[in-house]
């Protein structure tokens, strides 16, 4: 990586949806101009209109077009680009596209292939973690792959334990293990799992800490030796691995154990010398010790309730920080202000095990409440396919107190309708209104432990009428007899939803 600074004119977005916007944005305020890439059936949603160009990808399977290193930087060259930003997902996290994108002479917008490389092997990154003294899980990260060897080690580990696949993330290739008598099969399945999703059945064994949550520290920094950390975010809950709710300041942390955490991930990002934003991953157990899970080399899906907390541009440090510049804020300055939460809207029915769903977008409600931000890739009459991840956007608040952030958030909720597709939207709301949510009780396991709690409530028939006379009463033409009755079910059982304020 060269050391020259190079201002940045014209960046490609490798990527699609939400985070294109969310990139062009503040590109916009730098007076960057922008090329974005799309498949030839997403004509129509937001991000293959918002670029100063937009290129079509053509049609076939991701291998063909968002994974394609070769032809989206070829398309960087065609349409002069200096830079490549990744986004999250996709390529973000790509070795042979981060060496690559620099071998064509552009800036890649991350850290170097060596860095992600380092911290995207979960082996490697612990060997290493372990060499620098912060604390990590215990467990077995060898190379002896042996069914029965590495059954062997959990025995000696101790139950439960933890089956990772050493490549990847996003819960695949991941199983927790009870007892002795089901770890064979659960390693077949693990390894089956991680082979078809990553390519690679390698897998380490950790000690599965029982009642963790799940904190991360966000990092920023530049090639001049400077490590900030923005503080924390807990993303504790999950369902199936995948974050739906996070927040900052985490209320597991006091003061003492927020200076140590932090500083624990300022440690490696330092040792490694490492460039760009990244996001340092722990496990917090019930007695208030931390453990590093691992480290994502890479802008977050959750990043926007930092810059709410922090006041910060997260992006536009990105692009400062690989165009050579130096970070100008430091650390004293650097201060959490209120709290804010995201939850992450889905297409999807969490009473049917967060079955995916399809269907067409009639409608997208806006919010409206200050302190409120929502961040979607989606727009009016856009389809939602089996293509890509079912989240249809995300909706972040910001208050003084989690209390206040919590009611916003909750009754924003009413506001971001998507009508014509079934969402996790009530469910959200749940969550939010739930006690132990309240309470902040808010442990990795809170959908499995909270599930009864988090059941739907069966509308009566007085709410039911009720909600039929609230909507016929405020109800309005649509285009057609089918987008009628498709707008009509749905604001009525919203309309339930909103007379019992679930």
């Amino acid at each position: 990586m060269g050391k020259v600074m190079s201002d940045i004119k014209r960046v490609l977005m490798a990527n699609r949806g939400e985070i294109v916007l969310r990139v062009i944005n503040t590109c916009n305020l730098m007076n960057i101009e922008t090329v974005t890439i799309y498949c030839e059936n997403e004509l129509g949603l937001p991000h293959t209109m918002v670029g100063t160009r937009s290129v079509c990808l053509g049609v076939g399977t991701l291998h063909e077009t968002y994974l394609n290193i070769d032809r989206i930087i070829a398309i960087a060259k065609e349409t002069k680009c200096d830079a490549i930003h990744p986004g999250y997902g996709f390529l973000s996290e790509n070795e042979k596209f981060a060496t690559k994108v620099r071998q064509e002479g552009l800036i890649f917008i991350g850290p170097s292939a060596e860095s992600i490389r380092l911290m995207g092997d979960k082996i490697g990154s612990k060997i290493l973690i372990e060499k620098i003294g912060v604390p990590s899980i215990p467990g077995y990260h060898g190379s002896n792959q042996a069914p029965e060897f590495l059954r062997a080690k959990a025995t000696e580990i101790g139950y439960p334990v933890l089956i990772k696949a050493t490549a990847g993330g996003g819960g695949k290739g991941m199983r927790v293990v009870e007892s002795d008598e089901l770890f064979i099969t659960s390693l077949e399945a693990a390894k089956r799992e991680a082979k078809n999703a990553f390519g690679n059945d390698i897998v380490l064994i950790e000690k599965y800490i029982t009642g963790p949550r799940h904190i991360e520290v966000q990092m920023m920094s530049d090639r001049h030796g400077n490590h900030l950390h923005f503080f924390e975010r807990e993303c504790s809950i999950q369902r199936r691995h995948q974050k739906i709710v996070e927040e900052t300041p985490s209320v597991a942390l006091d003061a003492r154990l927020r200076s140590e955490i932090t500083l624990a991930a300022q440690k490696i990002t330092s040792y490694i010398n490492y460039e760009g934003a990244g996001t340092i991953e722990f496990i917090l157990d019930e007695n208030g010790k931390f453990y590093f899970l691992e480290m994502n080399t890479r802008l977050q899906v959750e990043h926007p309730v930092t810059e709410m907390v922090c006041g910060v541009d997260l992006v536009r440090m990105q692009i400062d920080v690989a165009s050579g510049k130096k970070l100008t804020i430091k650390q004293s300055e650097i201060v959490q202000r209120g709290h804010a939460i995201e939850v992450r809207m889905y297409a999807e029915d969490p009473d049917n095990g967060f079955l995916p769903q399809v269907g067409k977008i009639l409608k997208i409600g806006i919010p409206t409440i200050n302190g409120v931000r929502l961040d979607s890739g989606y727009q009016d009459g856009n389809e939602i396919t089996i293509s890509y991840d079912p989240m249809l956007a995300k909706l972040i608040a910001h208050g003084e107190t989690r209390e206040i952030a919590t009611k916003k958030l909750s009754d924003s909720l009413d506001e971001v309708v998507f009508l014509g597709v079934k969402t996790n939207r009530s469910y959200l709301k749940r969550v939010l209104k739930s006690l132990s949510f309240a309470v902040g009780n808010t442990l990795t396991h809170f959908v499995e432990t909270f599930k009864n709690e988090l059941q739907p409530i069966d509308a009566n028939d007085d709410e039911i009428a009720l909600a039929i006379a609230a909507y016929l009463f405020g109800e309005s033409n649509t285009t057609s007899e089918d987008e009628s009755r498709s707008i009509t079910n749905y604001n009525i059982w919203n309309s339930i939803g909103e007379f019992r304020n679930l």
